[in-house]
């Protein structure tokens, strides 16, 4: 029940905050990568105080993270750092400022549990049901669905620099 919550809460904060995102990106004032930078930057100081809470105070988690083995601080960094934290923020930002949220957002946040559940099973053997198979096809579905109707509706924010980077938005 705790994992459900937290995922809803997660849900929910990023559904809020990627709403504020696009409003951001659409006033042609602060583009994509501006938003990577103060995004990661904002939340330095409360990522050090969540830590320090939950290895100082609520003994929630080991202190010492850079003590643990190579392959997992490498696995940290590449797939957390890297490839979650930058390289999918960054990619997310860059599609939600030539299309909409109401396209961008569900694919996104759609091949990212796809893709997770995928690799879950596969390598670590996590168990798969028919009901979680049915469930993730039809997340598919709705994906393909999404992104077959996902004409942008809104004016470009700045249309010399979207024409010049994409011919089709």
């Amino acid at each position: 029940m705790k994992a459900i919550l937290f995922a809803l809460l997660g849900g929910l904060c990023w559904g809020v905050g990627e709403f504020f995102t696009k409003q951001v990106l659409l006033s042609g004032k602060i583009g994509p990568w501006a938003v990577v930078m103060v995004r990661i930057v904002a939340v330095v100081p409360l990522a050090v105080l969540a830590y320090w809470l939950a290895t100082s105070v609520l003994k929630s988690e080991p202190r010492a993270f850079w003590t643990a083995p190579a392959p997992i601080l490498t696995k940290l960094l590449l797939g957390s750092a890297l490839m979650a934290g930058f390289g999918g923020v960054a990619f997310f930002y860059l599609g939600l400022k030539f299309g909409d949220i109401s396209t961008v957002k569900p694919i996104a946040l759609g091949v990212s549990p796809v893709v997770g559940a995928f690799l879950g099973w596969y390598i670590l053997k996590e168990s798969m049901p028919p009901i979680k198979v049915a469930g993730i096809a039809l997340m598919i579905a709705g994906l393909v669905m999404v992104a077959i109707s996902g004409k942008s509706t809104h004016a470009p924010s700045n249309t010399a620099e979207t024409s010049a980077t994409s011919p089709n938005r």
